[in-house]
């Protein structure tokens, strides 16, 4: 019975999944639909879903943590960002749902201000889950906005675990404060790790890092166990295979969440009640954007900064949602409750999808239309960038683009600048004593900058994800850049469709590779 459901689920999932594509949505669209298909189906709920949804959830915090540089969190852009929206937030949530109370609607009959508190806190919170998976599709985690966005996300999480700690009445163990012998404690697991070769065996040890460790010992002492995986992550984040490590889970992460969205719609079958409700919380969704977007911009960030932070977290939260299972357990609120946030929290994730499917054009749409910064003012993070006297600019700094940019300064004597939006990398480079800046080569302002510095004649876009030089390349021939550019390419309708927007020569990444290996084997061959 169990795999006749489980198989059930799967089929369902993938379907919903694949439709979700066609229609150009992210595929969790059609994991949550899949979820309220089910339930409405009768389905019977599959028993482990829940717990892989939890697990999914951890994971997904511990791969964050081994990305986290713990300084982001004391920067005035995240923690004022944060504390001053989550605040107000919440305050605007509980006025909102007071005046659909004010009209009788049958769930809100009889209510005060604490159910209200609880559904505006619950509302305050973005989604970690949704935001990261935007991020890591756009390869955007370690750009300025979304460093900020996670920053944020995490500020609110520790506020969820606090609410969670307060609201059931259970304060920490003592023995919680033990927890600080992780510190050193963690030493031992560098050294176990430094030994660990196998694949197979560097994932067993992320798992045994984010849940023994973490989730259980945190659990042990009475604190939230997915804190434990995130501050696990942090602890391990410095070692110099933790980005290898978090690629080698991010295929094993991404399957359990599957299940955490499909469990999200599970929920129950909503009402036209629950619909109606649902559809008057998103009306708040504009508004926390447009907070987010002034808060940002008073800390000194860039309009389009501002505006691609807000765009990413412009959804409702998973948190949320274990906020209102907390505030029903303890009576709070009713349990009809719940079924009405899932429908807004999977509501959100559709309306956000759309929105961030095109984001960057979105940012600069509304970026160009508000009054002009003063560089001067703006966070030293933030502001203009000169490309001085370079001939060349290459844009991504992984491999391929380390290896061009020697090879054009090298053999070429060409002045060649390196463009990457990942900070912790190009403080590495700089350190090799190679000319790199951090910026984000999808931003117009900075092809602006190249244009007018009146040098640049090639542009080398070696970015490891084709939408990014894609779309660097459209802005750059849009700024008005007459210049030769270069590209790399995984895949032969890669090729077609750069070569189709305007790149001048194409340089196809296998099969490039390949003819390569070839030449080097044959002049081996001769020489022997």
């Amino acid at each position: 019975m169990f795999t006749t459901t489980a198989a059930l689920y799967l089929a369902v999932a993938l379907a919903a999944g694949l439709a979700a594509v066609l229609l150009r949505l992210p595929p969790l669209i059609g994991f949550l639909a899949t979820g309220f298909a089910l339930s409405a189906a009768g389905v019977a709920e599959l028993p482990v879903i829940e717990e892989a949804a939890d697990l999914g959830v951890t994971l997904l915090l511990f791969t964050i943590g081994l990305k986290l540089d713990l300084r982001t969190l004391l920067r005035k852009e995240v923690w004022l960002t944060n504390a001053v929206h989550m605040v107000v937030s919440t305050a605007i949530g509980v006025g909102f749902v007071g005046l659909i109370a004010s009209f009788g609607l049958g769930m809100l009959t009889g209510t005060g201000a604490g159910t209200w508190a609880v559904i505006g806190f619950a509302l305050s919170f973005a989604s970690t889950v949704f935001v990261v998976k935007v991020l890591d599709d756009r390869s955007d985690s370690t750009a300025l906005y979304g460093r900020i966005a996670i920053g944020v996300l995490i500020m609110q999480d520790i506020a969820a675990v606090v609410f969670l700690s307060i609201a059931e009445g259970t304060a920490p163990s003592p023995w919680a404060v033990a927890l600080v012998a992780l510190i050193p404690g963690t030493w031992l697991l560098r050294r176990a790790w430094d030994r660990i070769e196998p694949p197979e065996l560097q994932v067993l040890f992320g798992l045994f890092a984010a849940l023994v460790p973490g989730y259980v010992l945190f659990e042990a002492v009475g604190l939230k166990g997915d804190l434990g995986a995130l501050v696990m992550g942090v602890l391990l984040a410095s070692h110099s295979r933790a980005s290898d490590l978090s690629h080698r889970l991010l295929s094993v992460k991404d399957l359990l969440l599957v299940a955490f969205f499909v469990n999200i719609g599970l929920g129950g079958v909503p009402t036209l009640e629950h619909l109606a409700i649902a559809g008057l919380l998103l009306l708040l969704l504009p508004l926390q954007t447009v907070m987010y977007v002034g808060l940002l911009w008073w800390t000194g960030m860039r309009h389009r900064t501002s505006w691609l932070t807000a765009l990413s977290m412009a959804n409702y939260s998973e948190f949320g949602l274990i906020v209102a299972v907390t505030g029903a357990s303890v009576g709070l609120i009713s349990e009809e409750w719940l079924t009405v946030l899932a429908v807004a929290v999977a509501c959100s994730f559709v309306v956000s999808a759309v929105l961030n499917r095109k984001g960057a054009v979105i940012a600069e749409w509304f970026a160009a239309r508000m009054p002009r910064q003063d560089p001067s003012k703006l966070h030293p993070d933030d502001r203009p960038i000169d490309v001085g006297d370079a001939e060349v600019v290459v844009l991504g700094m992984g491999r391929v683009g380390r290896a061009a940019l020697l090879r054009l300064h090298d053999e070429h004597g060409l002045e060649a600048l390196g463009v990457e939006h990942d900070a912790v990398r190009v403080e590495v480079l700089r350190d090799e004593g190679l000319e790199v800046v951090q910026a984000d080569a999808t931003d117009s302002d900075f092809w602006g900058r190249v244009v007018r510095s009146g040098e640049v004649r090639l542009a080398v876009l070696a970015m490891p994800f084709h939408h990014s030089n894609l779309e660097a390349l459209e802005l750059l021939r849009n700024s008005g850049f007459a210049g030769s550019v270069a590209a790399i390419a995984r895949y032969e309708h890669d090729v077609d469709e750069l070569r189709a927007h305007g790149a001048n020569t194409v340089f196809h990444l296998y099969g490039s590779a390949g003819i390569a290996l070839a030449d080097a084997g044959a002049e081996d061959l001769a020489e022997s």
